[in-house]
C-alpha cells in the first residue's frame, strides 16, 4: 500500500518553550533541519500518494517552510482538534483508505518506521498498527511506556496485540483505519478514544522497532537527538 500521510504538526509546543514562544514546534531545528524535514525524509520510504499536515498554533512559518513541496496543509480552526479529530477533519484529503499517521517531534536512527509499518500491515486482523520502542532504545524520554504485547515478545516483523501498560513506547508513527471516526460525537479529541474502542476488540496491534528513538518534545530533547543522529555505532 501507499495511500496517505497525516503529519501531525497542529500542537502548541508547550513542553518546548521557551523555543516555541515564536515558532512552532515542527520549525524548531536539528541537526540543522527543521523537525518537519526529518518527518518528512520518513515518509520518502513509502512514496506516499499524498501528504497532509495539520496546523493550528503559529501556522505561518510552516506554511512558509512548505509552499512550493507536496505537502497540503490543514489549519484548524478556530480551535486546535487534537489528534482524533485533526485526523477525521483531514479525511477529504486523506481518503477513506488505512492512513499512516505520523508526529513531527521525534528522531528515528534505524530503519524506515513507516516502511516496517507496510511490509506488516493486515487489514484483515488489524484496525491500527502502532510503532512500539522498546525503553532500553529509547532517548530523552523519562516515562515508562505506554502498552505491552499479550502473549510475550515478539521477534522483529511480528506483530501482537497491544494493552495497556508500561514497557513499550509509542513511537508516534501508526496506520489506521479511520472508519470508527464517524462514531465519535466530539469534535476535538484524542486517538485514544479509538485506540480504546480498538483494545477492547482485539484489533490494535503494535510492531517492535529495531533501532533507536528521540522525544524533542522537549529542549534537552534536541541535543540528545542530534548526538543520536551522529552516531555511527547504532
Amino acid at each position: 500500500m501507499s495511500g496517505s500521510v497525516m503529519l501531525f504538526a497542529a500542537g502548541f509546543g508547550t513542553r518546548m518553550r521557551p523555543l516555541t514562544d515564536n515558532v512552532p514546534k515542527p520549525m524548531i531545528p536539528v541537526a540543522g533541519r527543521p523537525l518537519i524535514d526529518h518527518a518528512l525524509d520518513q515518509t520518502r520510504a513509502i512514496a506516499p500518494d499524498r501528504i497532509v499536515a495539520n496546523l493550528h498554533y503559529k501556522p505561518d512559518p510552516l506554511i512558509a517552510h512548505l509552499a512550493g513541496s507536496s505537502v497540503e496543509t490543514i489549519i484548524e480552526a478556530p480551535d486546535i482538534l487534537d489528534t482524533g479529530g485533526g485526523l477525521r477533519n483531514a479525511l477529504p484529503s486523506l481518503g477513506d483508505a488505512p492512513v499512516t499517521t505520523l508526529n513531527t517531534d521525534a528522531i528515528w536512527k534505524g530503519p524506515s518506521p513507516l516502511a516496517l509499518l507496510h511490509e506488516a500491515w493486515d487489514p484483515a486482523r488489524m484496525d491500527a498498527l502502532l510503532i512500539c520502542v522498546p525503553l532500553a532504545q529509547t532517548h530523552a524520554y523519562e516515562g515508562g511506556g505506554d502498552f505491552y504485547e499479550g502473549g510475550g515478545d515478539f521477534a522483529l516483523q511480528e506483530t501482537g496485540r497491544l494493552h495497556r501498560g508500561p514497557g513499550l513506547v509509542y513511537g508516534g508513527a501508526q496506520i489506521i483505519k479511520t472508519n470508527l471516526l464517524d462514531g465519535i460525537s466530539q469534535r476535538a479529541f484524542s486517538l485514544n478514544v479509538l485506540w480504546d474502542a480498538m483494545l477492547t476488540t482485539g484489533t490494535l496491534f503494535g510492531l517492535r522497532y529495531p533501532g533507536h528513538w528521540c522525544d524533542v518534545g522537549h529542549p534537552d530533547g534536541i541535543a540528545v537527538a542530534e548526538a543520536l543522529l551522529a552516531r555511527d555505532d547504532v
